[in-house]
């Protein structure tokens, strides 16, 4: 797994770099976000531990600039910060970055963190499954999600990995209503360490790009005081 660590003082950059390639991660530094626009368009790191305050661009401008590219291998981001504010969480989990952490943090945590999002890839490696609604269709297996129009042309979804998963989840079980706690365990596992609002964010992310009207739902419903449904028929 390659890792791209975006981190302008050197000795947090050596030490993280240092305990993940212990446990035998690839990791590459850089120290500004024009260069890590630019790795990232050359070598699509499977991960980026990312901090918000570096020079030229701030992180949340790299995170958005990433989540707008439409590739074949989109990353999961860790944001990394010295800000602890909740108004700096939110804004850092709505661009697109997958958790969070605050500055001072041990590095083992981070070590776990980092297996964490990983292992989301792993858990999915083996299914070979496809499903199908009114609306949409998803094969597992490829990765790949459509949307069905009235004509019977299928358009694709451009999705993130997340985003990816949260829909075959909702499809894999239409009308179960899911809590936070639960869509975290099914997507991030029990180590899951950050706040369960990151998934009002991508489930908000997902409604845009799959509703006609994300501000009136039709198929990923909220359940309020519980969690979310998906609703949509049957396709044929």
């Amino acid at each position: 797994m390659d890792i791209l660590i975006v981190e302008d003082e050197a000795e947090i950059a050596q030490l993280i770099q240092l305990y993940l390639e212990k446990e035998g991660f690839s990791c590459r530094v850089c120290r500004d976000g024009l260069t890590a626009i630019q790795i990232f368009q050359e070598q699509k790191p499977d991960l980026i531990i990312l901090d918000l305050m570096i020079p030229q661009l701030d992180g949340l401008e790299v995170c958005a600039r990433i989540r707008q590219k439409p590739g074949s291998k989109d990353p999961y981001i860790l944001m990394l910060t010295a800000k602890g504010e909740e108004m700096d969480r939110i804004i850092g989990l709505s661009t697109g970055a997958d958790d969070y952490m605050v500055k001072p943090f041990s590095p083992r945590e981070l070590v776990a963190r980092v297996r964490a999002l990983l292992r989301r890839t792993l858990r999915q490696g083996g299914q070979s499954q496809s499903y199908q609604t009114q609306h949409f269709s998803i094969d597992v297996d490829q990765r790949v999600a459509h949307r069905l129009v009235d004509s019977g042309t299928a358009e694709p979804l451009d999705l993130t990995t997340l985003e990816f998963d949260l829909l075959t989840t909702f499809m894999s079980y239409p009308g179960r209503v899911w809590s936070r706690t639960q869509l975290i365990e099914k997507l991030w596992g029990n180590d899951f360490f950050g706040d369960e609002r990151v998934v009002d964010t991508h489930i908000a992310r997902l409604r845009k790009k799959v509703e006609p009207d994300p501000a009136n739902p039709t198929f990923v419903k909220t359940v309020i005081g519980v969690g979310y449904k998906f609703e949509d028929g049957t396709g044929g």
